[in-house]
């Protein structure tokens, strides 16, 4: 029997509940002097959530309207509720709203991050909404990325522009543009290299395929999703810096909540950034992308949420 959305994200949040909770255990049901919130916060730091959200469930805490013996399940309920204040506003589906069509997605991530699979989730999702949905394959650094994301163009059944490792991204870009314009697609999602270790050629190659877009829709790119892997941690915050700088970034997706991920960096980065999270992905399929209840979610990683009946 396949498994819920509300049961795989219970499973893809587990690592991090069950980090939260056992930084917890012995610290809450001790009477809530400056010591023990001085354990809280650090728990809750350790656990990836951040200093911000952190320090502000001990500021919480701290204010006198709790009892002073407060029971673990009571502080993981505050910690719930302070998670989804910081959730709730970055909690936001992408909109395909932009005139003239095709709206055009760029989609950036460092290789291996989950990107060309991503971008196959994100066309389904659309295409199972009714929109015209076109690829384009501008990652030409590496082949496997445009063989791959060829083979999902095929499985899902739709069309990709693409070209020969090594070959002109913007160009590809454009001809793509073309093409969806003239058979009027609705969204065009293009892929692009992921190279982080030169910052200078990455910053170039993606001003590149703006000027490109820029000559053919002056609005486009209309968004400038930034993919990242959930079981990195903190080093997803210094990805968001890096690539805020170098590409404009608009919105996020998390990717591979499998289990394994560190999923207080959802936390961290919307309490640091407040960039849209458009979606969450919890597994490998094509049906694997959704966007997120913040409530939900939040409950899950303070360990309040269960298995619903």
């Amino acid at each position: 029997m396949s498994l819920s959305w509300h049961e795989r994200l219970l499973g893809g949040l587990k690592k991090t509940s069950d980090r939260l909770t056992g930084n917890l255990v012995g610290l809450s049901a001790a009477r809530l002097d400056d010591d023990t919130l001085d354990g809280i916060e650090e728990a809750l730091i350790a656990s990836d959530l951040g200093p911000a959200t952190a320090a502000r469930v001990r500021t919480r805490l701290a204010d006198g309207q709790y009892e002073r013996n407060m029971e673990e399940l009571g502080v993981r309920l505050v910690v719930a509720e302070e998670i989804e204040k910081v959730l709730e506003p970055v909690a936001r589906p992408l909109e395909i709203e932009a005139f003239p069509r095709p709206q055009v997605i760029l989609v950036i991530g460092v290789n291996g991050s989950g990107k060309t699979t991503t971008i196959a989730k994100l066309a389904k999702t659309l295409v199972d909404q009714d929109y015209g949905v076109m690829l384009a394959a501008g990652d030409t650094f590496r082949a496997a990325a445009i063989g791959q994301l060829r083979t999902w163009a095929e499985r899902i059944g739709v069309p990709i522009v693409s070209g020969a490792e090594g070959g002109d991204a913007a160009g590809i870009v454009f001809e793509a543009v073309r093409q969806a314009t003239e058979t009027g697609i609705d969204v065009l999602i293009v892929d692009t290299a992921g190279r982080l270790q030169n910052k200078r050629e990455l910053m170039d190659e993606l001003a590149k395929i703006r000027r490109v877009l820029g000559r053919l829709n002056p609005a486009s790119p209309h968004d400038v999703v930034l993919v990242l892997d959930a079981t990195t941690g903190q080093n997803a915050l210094n990805q968001i810096e890096v690539f805020k700088e170098t590409a404009g970034v608009t919105g996020l997706v998390m990717t591979k909540l499998d289990g394994t991920a560190r999923g207080g960096v959802l936390v961290a980065a919307a309490e640091k950034f407040g960039l849209p999270i458009h979606a969450i992905g919890v597994g490998e399929t094509a049906d694997d992308l959704r966007g997120f209840d913040a409530h939900e979610v939040s409950r899950i990683i303070a360990g309040v949420e269960r298995v619903r009946k």
